[in-house]
């Protein structure tokens, strides 16, 4: 008994070792140029992914119709819930508004504007990063909302994951400061 169990030990220890790779997220969001004070509370209610980004490995598209994934290059979490956290963590410092939060903010905390943001492309290829993003600003009280389309490709300067998340942090950030802007 005594021995199996030290066999057991020793497989799970050396198959953790044998899995090791390379894991990225998206760095915190950068500090907004243009800051602009708002005491409207905003609730990011969704922020939709394609299906390549549930995956934890790196998607890279071969071409239009031809995605691979990147071996040894894994997400270190869950997009739709990195880039939710990101979205909230920028609007609160470019709107100087500690009132934005992530969905489910409570019966307390119920904004007055909701925001949902869906990426329909985020993926490397050819040397760029490609962003391709829709969001919507509902008024809970008016029930008006608006709707904004956006799209950006950025240099990745290498074919390497380091290059490749490095070039979508900077996509995102143009997204994130053309979201504050439009936030009006």
């Amino acid at each position: 008994m005594r021995t199996a169990f030290f066999a057991l030990f020793l497989m799970l220890l050396l198959g953790g070792c044998a899995g090791s790779g390379n894991y990225y997220i998206l760095s915190n969001p950068s500090q907004p140029v243009h800051v602009r004070q708002t005491h409207t509370s905003i609730g990011v209610e969704t922020v939709t992914v394609p299906k390549y980004l549930f995956k934890r490995d790196l998607a890279v598209a071969k071409s239009a119709n031809h995605i691979v994934f990147l071996s040894g290059a894994q997400w270190a979490e869950d997009m739709d819930e990195g880039l939710t956290r990101r979205v909230v963590t920028y609007l609160q410092h470019a709107l100087h508004n500690p009132d934005v939060h992530a969905y489910p903010w409570g019966v307390e905390q119920q904004p007055k504007r909701i925001l949902n943001i869906a990426i329909s492309r985020f993926i490397a290829q050819n040397g760029k990063v490609y962003l391709d993003a829709s969001w919507s600003l509902e008024d809970t009280q008016s029930g008006r909302s608006t709707s904004h389309l956006f799209s950006t490709s950025v240099e990745t300067g290498g074919s390497d994951a380091e290059h490749i998340v490095a070039a979508m942090d900077r996509a995102f950030g143009r997204f994130e400061a053309a979201l504050a802007r439009g936030l009006k």
